[in-house]
């Protein structure tokens, strides 16, 4: 068994991919590190790319975009690791972080997932950590409007306990997956990270979001950007099944 599996999904985002996992090279480097892609159909040479310069990479290749939670899932099915690191392919890791949120798992046993701060490529905090993922939540997302109170906590230091943490990067341990399970595949794309969160705490484990570590983030918000594509289509789809199975829109 691995110390820790990483798992990456990536679809036509081949330059995004090549400088997350230059980032990930020191990591890659560490007999006790497994990396795990799922290439969610790209059409950019993704795959080929992959077995070429990164043979020692786990390569998993999806026909079309069957959407994030079916393609993380495929990796997260074969990882060996005492803890998986789920990343977007347009992260950019650091050891410290890396090794800094292992630390924490390994020190606080109550502590299922944990995250850490994620940045733009100018340094400016990204809201990664969130409330309920209600309907009026999303109009704000929508409008881009932030919160006060979220403004004061994302300027703090001090680690806590959200309600979830987006799905670019979240590190669990292998006890708490084997609990909880999968990521549910009746979401396409959002909200899979906070129902898999919500799942986590619900079994008596804690979330924690670690500002003290940083990685930086290309947030691209895909579908603020186009309100009428079919991914936002999907978005919505997810966040109608997502508000059923919970019994709640706020």
């Amino acid at each position: 068994m691995k110390r820790l599996s990483i798992v990456i999904i990536t679809w036509n985002q081949l330059a995004y991919l090549k400088a997350c996992l230059q980032s990930l090279l020191p990591i890659m480097k560490r007999a006790d590190v497994e990396v795990i892609v799922v290439d969610n159909g790209s059409q950019d040479g993704t795959s080929q790319y992959l077995t070429e310069k990164f043979p020692v990479i786990r390569l998993l290749s999806n026909s079309c975009n069957k959407g994030v939670a079916y393609a993380r899932n495929r990796g997260l099915e074969i990882t060996t690791g005492e803890k998986i690191l789920i990343l977007d392919n347009d992260t950019i890791v650091n050891e410290s972080a890396i090794s800094g949120m292992e630390a924490y798992l390994d020190g606080h046993p109550l502590v299922g997932l944990c995250t850490c701060k994620l940045v733009d490529s100018e340094n400016r905090v990204q809201e990664s950590f969130k409330p309920f993922p209600g309907l009026l939540v999303k109009v704000r997302n929508v409008l881009g409007f932030s919160g006060k109170n979220d403004r004061v906590i994302m300027d703090s230091n001090v680690p806590f306990e959200p309600v979830y943490v987006i799905g670019a990067c979240q590190m669990v341990k292998r006890e708490v997956l084997q609990r909880v399970g999968l990521l549910d595949e009746h979401i396409f794309y959002g909200p899979e990270d906070a129902d898999f969160c919500l799942r986590i705490v619900s079994e008596g484990w804690k979330i924690v979001y670690l500002p003290q570590y940083t990685i930086v983030h290309h947030w691209r918000r895909a579908t603020n950007r186009n309100l009428f594509s079919r991914l936002a289509w999907k978005h919505f789809c997810g966040l109608c099944y997502f508000y059923k199975k919970y019994k709640r829109i706020n």
